[in-house]
């Protein structure tokens, strides 16, 4: 065969070759000019730019190397737009659906206003939409679900209006769904349970009402889940007790009811961290399980109607806050404040509420030796008697100490004077007698001393008067004098 032949046979090839290499380059400028494009338009709706972030987007760069902005290295396509905390105000251009291989859209922490564009549902490409905490106004796009990459879908904090598109429950790939404080109405819709990539659902300060749906008992890998503060009411489904990957779950602030089921804390969320049920109207005891939920950090069950004695928390080497207030734990009896000298072992203890109960019992002297990092301990209008314990001064980082309305009897102990940080002192309303120790001129942080009704007697001691911050100084009701 010879060399013109070969030519012959080859060139065909070769300027098919060419043809491939010329329409993809003209693809290629074609793609880059619509990012561009779409990016200025971008610009144009942005109506403030007070730290001048957007001021490199301009002739002399590459959109490439415009800030905020990252491209893939093949195609030098937009694949990040990311202008979060950046303090922009305008509105959302609808040509952001034009950046077909965008893959993460940040504008949270901004000032963006009016509607979410529905354009975004061309970004079929797209990971992680993140819009929180800025003013985008009504509906979520119900076709946001063609998005079918999403992993991320953050919406938390505007100013949104209607019910949770049931869409969103086609989105398979989603791992964290963030739509709190968005006025958002209706019930939560039954699909989301389909997905089955979810650890994180967050839909707190809404306006949600009815029923929580069995069905979010199918999310299998939900770490995270945040209810509180709607209008939800019934009972919780069994199937969510049935989520041992839940470390977080709150419902405050609701119209459940029901009891705590047993196994709480051991057989049922075992790796519970942290459990947010106050003011709703649950009822029963509280599970001796409990107690084996060692990575336990927060439990706040105030506000609600549980009944009987505080098991033993002695494991619980973690917890932070334990808030007990405004229930009917307690039988008015000896033993019920045992639980209190289980707490000794929890160093972390900040905060610590069981005040509004119905606990009886002598004070332990145990709670001289709780966590000296405890800022809040209140435990008024109970039925606890006995003397108040001398080593309360040993809690030196108390800010509020309430102990009003019970029926403690003896002396103020001198030693209250060592919590220097204190802020807020209630002893009303118990059996208190003999004098005021002059020690209390040393909290000159206290902006609050509650003293009235009890048998106090002799002078009101002149150190108070370094107390300068006092705003209420109530001591009424007693038998002072001078």
């Amino acid at each position: 065969m010879g060399f013109s032949s070969i030519i012959n046979i080859i060139w065909p090839i070769l300027m098919q070759l060419f043809l491939l290499m010329s329409t993809s380059s003209s693809l290629h400028l074609e793609g880059n000019e619509t990012d561009r494009q779409s990016l200025l338009a971008f610009k144009a709706k942005i109506v403030n730019d007070p730290l001048g972030i957007l001021s490199s987007w301009n002739e002399s760069l590459h959109f490439c190397q415009w800030q905020g902005i990252a491209c893939g290295r093949r195609h030098q396509r937009v694949t990040v737009l990311d202008l979060q905390s950046s303090r922009l105000d305008g509105q959302l251009s609808t040509h952001i659906g034009n950046l077909s291989f965008l893959r993460i859209l940040n504008l949270q922490n901004n000032s963006f206003n009016n509607t979410i564009p529905q354009e975004i549902d061309r970004l079929f490409r797209l990971q992680q939409l993140l819009l929180e905490n800025n003013s985008f106004s009504g509906d979520i796009p119900f076709n946001i679900s063609r998005c079918s990459n999403l992993q991320i879908l953050g919406i938390a904090r505007n100013h949104l209006m209607g019910k949770i598109p049931i869409e969103i429950g086609s989105l398979s790939k989603l791992q964290v769904l963030k739509l709190a404080k968005t006025n958002l109405s209706g019930e939560i819709p039954p699909s989301l349970g389909n997905l089955s990539s979810l650890q994180v659902l967050d839909v707190k300060e809404n306006n949600l009402r009815g029923g929580i749906p069995n069905s979010l008992g199918q999310l299998k890998r939900l770490t995270y889940l945040s209810l509180g503060e709607n209008y939800l009411n019934g009972t919780i489904p069994p199937s969510i007790y049935n989520l041992s990957s839940i470390t977080v779950i709150s419902v405050l602030l609701n119209e459940l009811h029901g009891t705590l089921p047993p196994g709480l804390g051991h057989t049922i969320f075992p790796n519970l961290q942290e459990f947010y049920f106050s003011s709703n109207q649950f009822s029963g005891p509280i599970p001796n399980s409990i107690s084996n939920a060692s990575s336990l950090s927060l439990f706040s069950i105030l506000f609600n109607e549980f009944t009987g004695k505080v098991p033993s928390l002695a494991r619980l080497s973690n917890l932070y806050l334990l808030t007990l207030a405004k229930n009917s734990l307690g039988n008015d009896e000896e033993g019920d404040l045992d639980f209190i000298s289980s707490l000794v072992n929890c160093t972390k203890l900040t905060y610590f509420t069981f005040n509004y109960n119905n606990f009886g019992g002598v004070l332990p002297e145990s709670i001289s030796n709780l966590s000296t990092e405890l800022n809040l301990l209140q435990l008024g209008r109970n039925q606890i008697r006995g003397r108040i314990p001398i080593g309360v001064g040993n809690l030196i980082n108390l800010e509020v100490l309430a102990f009003e309305g019970n029926l403690l009897t003896g002396t103020i102990p001198s030693s209250i004077g060592n919590l220097k940080r204190l802020d807020a002192l209630y002893l009303n309303e118990n059996k208190l007698s003999g004098i005021i120790p002059s020690s209390l001129g040393n909290l000159t942080s206290l902006t609050m001393l509650l003293l009235m009704s009890n048998k106090l007697e002799g002078n009101m001691p002149q150190s108070l008067g370094e107390c300068m911050n006092l705003l209420p100084l109530d001591l009424s009701q007693n038998n002072l004098r001078g």
